[in-house]
């Protein structure tokens, strides 16, 4: 009950404080709510959670230090490492429906969920970008923007397209 309370203060108020760019003030007071009510990150000075971040109930999100989280991001569940950049918009998925059976409805169908993303340190999320279920983006990826990643991301790695494809190496 008491989690539900602190979601509803992060949803109705916390979360809908205005961008950083009107004041640092808002930024902290997202900041110090997220690492120190929510406990889904890590507190670091330099953490940014702008507006309209959603983070599901809050039990299925994980997030490192010095991360820069920018508006309408929607995690719906990912263990996220420390010194990442998620541009504006991007969508993190950790469930997906069932569509084995021909003779059932697919939205009757079994959800299959927990099936969590992990994105590893120092990696850059651009605008837009997709990240399904279960997949791991490797230390220092870049995924360009409006990619939807289907497939696991090597380190170093720079991909982009739908779906999301090696464009090079940055070693």
């Amino acid at each position: 009950m008491i989690q539900k309370i602190k979601l509803a203060i992060y949803y109705l108020i916390i979360s809908k404080l205005p961008n950083s760019r009107f004041g640092d003030i808002f930024r902290r007071i997202r900041n110090w709510y997220v690492c120190n009510i929510l406990k889904i990150a890590q507190y670091h000075k330099k953490n940014y959670f702008e507006e309209g971040v959603y983070v599901g109930d809050g039990t299925k999100v994980s997030i490192g230090s010095y991360c820069q989280i920018n508006e309408n991001v929607f995690i719906q569940g990912a263990k996220i490492g420390s010194h990442v950049m998620i541009a504006p918009s991007v969508v993190i998925l950790n469930s997906k429906h069932s569509f084995k059976s021909l003779d059932t409805p697919m939205i009757n169908q079994e959800i299959l969920e927990g099936i969590d993303p992990t994105i590893e340190d120092n990696v850059w999320i651009g605008r837009s970008a997709i990240i399904m279920p279960g997949v791991v983006l490797g230390e220092g990826s870049i995924i360009g923007a409006g990619s939807v990643v289907t497939k696991n991301v090597e380190k170093f790695s720079i991909v982009g397209g739908v779906p999301a494809k090696l464009i090079k190496k940055r070693v």
